[in-house]
């Protein structure tokens, strides 16, 4: 069994670790946000409470620690040698983690809680999920010859548009990943110094 440190206390089990991981994401789809406690992740993981609490405070963190985990992998894209096409291949794994991914539905569920409790959204704020999956592939794609503009900026303007579409509920199948990738490239170009 391997072991892991934890905040305080004795190691954790990354069996443990992991079953309650699996859990969050089960009961987030099961029960949603609001019904899920620690006490219901612990039983569904088969673990005792105090193993919960040992390593986490609340179900928040939890929940995001399986979302950023997940969405490290399921963001990661593989580089093609062309700008465009590795554009496209993010955003439409972008678009696949916000709307049909159980990470990308933690994700979201943590935006909505984040809106009214300061804890969640400093939490959200201590990682950049999507931004750093996206500076990745800006960085691959970025070329010298293309303008520079800050990393933020160019971030916001690869992410901004699907996260906008999809978080304000509008239909994800009338997004054309290529058209955002293409909007993107011309943005760059645009802002290139005169």
């Amino acid at each position: 069994m391997l072991e892991e440190r934890g905040r305080v206390g004795r190691p954790r089990s990354e069996r443990a670790r992991a079953a309650v991981l699996h859990a969050v994401d089960d009961l987030l789809v099961e029960i949603g946000y609001a019904a899920m406690t620690m006490k219901g992740i612990a039983e569904k993981a088969g673990v005792g409470r105090q193993t919960v609490y040992r390593w986490w405070s609340t179900k928040a963190e939890i929940l995001f620690e399986a979302s950023a985990a997940d969405a490290s992998h399921e963001l990661a894209v593989e580089p093609t040698g062309e700008a465009l096409d590795d554009l496209v291949a993010y955003l439409e794994a972008l678009v696949h983690f916000l709307t049909r991914s159980p990470a990308g539905a933690a994700y979201r569920a943590l935006l909505g809680e984040a809106q009214h409790d300061v804890a969640v959204a400093e939490l959200l704020a201590s990682k950049d999920i999507l931004g750093d999956s996206a500076r990745t592939v800006i960085e691959r794609v970025v070329r010298e010859d293309t303008p520079s503009i800050p990393v933020d900026l160019a971030t916001a303007l690869l992410i901004g548009p699907a996260f906008f579409w999809i978080t304000s509920g509008r239909d994800p199948a009338r997004l054309v990943a290529r058209e955002l990738a293409e909007t993107f490239l011309r943005e760059l170009r645009i802002r290139e110094p005169r």
